[in-house]
């Protein structure tokens, strides 16, 4: 664990404009570069506000803030990688919502602004439901990645709808090609990109209070609507013409070497649907935006379903209520604060007033146009359900489903696992 004082002599020394500063802690689970980054915006803040900011970074972050809080020794400000525990600290009474306005703000400034309002917003001890969570610096899990050069001399097109993916993959067969690599293996998580593709399904197939009421267990796997989803991601897994390797490989193929087959020569593969941190598996030297490109992991146009997009993100929590956390919270509103991160690499924002030429490579920007584009944003499923499911039995059945078990039978071993 690592702490960095952040505010500068200078912007402590008491002046008209900081006669009220105070120390305001922050706990999250950014170390190394990631930390360094953070801690420029945090830095931002100081000299502004004059308040004395400090951040710890810790890889236990999870459990760290729960014996914090516990111990009534938590931080300012915590930045929680998952709704989940975040909704589980505020039934506890260890959060404390955010302003008023805070709602109305986030609805109005960022794309798909009430799904946003959702995922941060949660039971308190009497079940009222309150805002607590501030979601700043996000991930996209709804993309195709491809080779431009693979595709240009194959005379291929992007894909718009769910229906010209599936009509392309049809048509690479015809062409005697192979349209996707998919790979399961993950060590002790293997499974869990099988997940990620029957999440996206679910927002392609259903409603987002569907995909909520999944989440939450109202309803069960075993569900007709959730079965759908589960064959629609074995209509491309299951499949030995669509799949390199066929199908039988899927699930013992590494999802770190499943992408590398687009850069074969000849290629074995056209697509691949993975979350934004997969060029770092790509080979060695690959320019994404020249040898790799990626699209928007479309929707089906019959079912009018908008442009939903999968994917995860950090939100900003009180944990431990002072002015000067209530003034964070309103400076990750400006532009500023997200764009001094997009000038460093690795970020992404929902806020519709940033400008996009700050962005720190034109991939990124072009990833975020995505995001701002989307009229419904779910967080990743698994990491919302109980570890015992999200991170056990739904990435276990995955992998039995794509090694040929039905889904109504992998179904109910997964309803059959949920905790009571």
């Amino acid at each position: 664990m690592k702490s960095v004082y952040l505010a500068s002599a200078a912007a402590l020394a008491i002046t008209a404009s900081s006669v009220t500063a105070e120390q305001l802690t922050v706990f999250g689970p950014w170390l190394g570069p990631d930390q360094e980054t953070v801690e420029k915006v945090l830095g931002a803040f100081a000299e502004q506000s004059g308040h004395d900011v400090r951040y710890t970074g810790s890889d236990s972050f999870e459990q760290q803030i729960l014996v914090d809080a516990e111990a009534g020794s938590a931080p300012n400000i915590a930045v929680f990688p998952q709704p989940g525990l975040a909704a589980d600290m505020a039934s506890r009474g260890f959060l404390t919502p955010l302003k008023d306005g805070t709602a109305d703000w986030v609805r109005e400034n960022y794309a798909a602004g009430q799904s946003w309002v959702d995922l941060g917003t949660y039971a308190d001890q009497d079940g009222n439901d309150n805002m607590y969570g501030f979601f700043y610096k996000v991930d996209v899990k709804s993309l195709v990645w491809y080779s431009p050069e693979n595709f240009e001399d194959a005379g291929y097109e992007i894909p718009e709808t769910m229906e010209e993916l599936i009509a392309l993959s049809d048509q690479i067969v015809a062409d005697g090609g192979t349209p996707w690599c998919i790979g399961l293996g993950s060590g002790g998580a293997t499974g869990w990109p099988a997940t990620d593709w029957v999440e996206d399904m679910m927002l392609r197939t259903q409603t987002p209070d569907v995909y909520d009421q999944w989440v939450s267990n109202e309803i069960g796997f075993s569900d007709e609507r959730v079965l759908a989803a589960i064959e629609e991601y074995g209509n491309f897994a299951r499949n030995d013409d669509w799949v390199a390797g066929g199908a039988g490989q899927v699930a013992s193929t590494d999802f770190r070497d499943s992408p590398k087959g687009m850069f074969d020569s000849p290629p074995q593969c056209y697509m691949h649907r993975q979350a934004s941190f997969i060029p770092a598996f790509f080979p060695e030297g690959t320019e994404v935006g020249v040898d790799a490109d990626f699209f928007y992991f479309p929707a089906f146009a019959e079912k009018d379903l908008g442009a939903p997009v999968l994917g995860a993100g950090t939100l900003w929590a009180i944990t431990n209520e002072n002015d000067a956390a209530h003034e964070l919270i309103e400076f990750l509103k400006t532009p500023e604060a997200h764009e001094i991160w997009m000038g460093l690499g690795g970020f992404l924002t929902p806020h519709k007033g940033v400008d996009s030429s700050k962005f720190s490579d034109a991939p990124t920007a072009k990833m975020n146009d995505i995001l701002l584009g989307a009229t419904t944003f779910r967080f990743d499923a698994s990491d919302l359900m109980p570890g015992a499911v999200g991170q056990g039995t739904f990435w276990s059945g995955m992998v039995d489903y794509t090694g040929g078990k039905a889904a109504a039978d992998v179904a109910a071993e997964i309803d059959a696992s949920w905790p009571n």
